[in-house]
């Protein structure tokens, strides 16, 4: 497995910490980001999944807790819209330029506009898909939305 995603060099050509923490992924596995935290013994809320979404029909992304749902009208409003949705799969991977399993805010092929749920703002550190499945980083909350230009809000339902 390779160490080194889009979204790490991103990280890296910004100078900002973080760490690589590499699991046994499970294509099966009904919640992909809830397998992640217990392959890594970390608390599900503390290990958040990307999601790619549209906001009256403009991409956007969200990063909330693997044990949470997205709001669908929290999300519309935390982007200043009316209506949200979720991408379908193979436009979200085309998009990102990440498949399904391993898509990361980090290193997009397109840049997406971000919001990350308000409780990542309750550890010291979260752990996020690097870009590949099989592959989490821990960072530091605010070094994650100062990399993505991404506000905190509530968006859990």
């Amino acid at each position: 497995m390779s160490k080194t995603t889009p979204g790490t060099l991103m990280l890296t050509k910004l100078g900002i910490a973080f760490d690589l923490h590499p699991y046994a992924y499970d294509p099966d596995a009904p919640r992909v980001g809830l397998q992640a935290a217990e392959a890594l013994g970390v608390d599900p809320s503390q290990t958040f999944k990307t999601l790619m979404a549209e906001v009256d029909g403009k991409p956007v992304c969200v990063v909330v807790p693997s044990d949470c749902e997205v709001s669908m009208k929290k999300m519309a409003a935390a982007f200043h819209g009316k209506s949200g949705h979720m991408m379908k799969v193979p436009d979200a991977e085309r998009l990102t330029g990440y498949k399904v399993g391993g898509i990361s805010p980090f290193g997009q092929r397109k840049k997406t506009p971000t919001v990350i749920d308000e409780t990542a703002q309750l550890f010291d550190t979260i752990y996020i898909n690097a870009g590949q499945r099989g592959l989490l980083l821990s960072i530091l909350p605010d070094d994650a939305a100062r990399s993505l230009d991404a506000p905190f809000a509530d968006l859990t339902a």
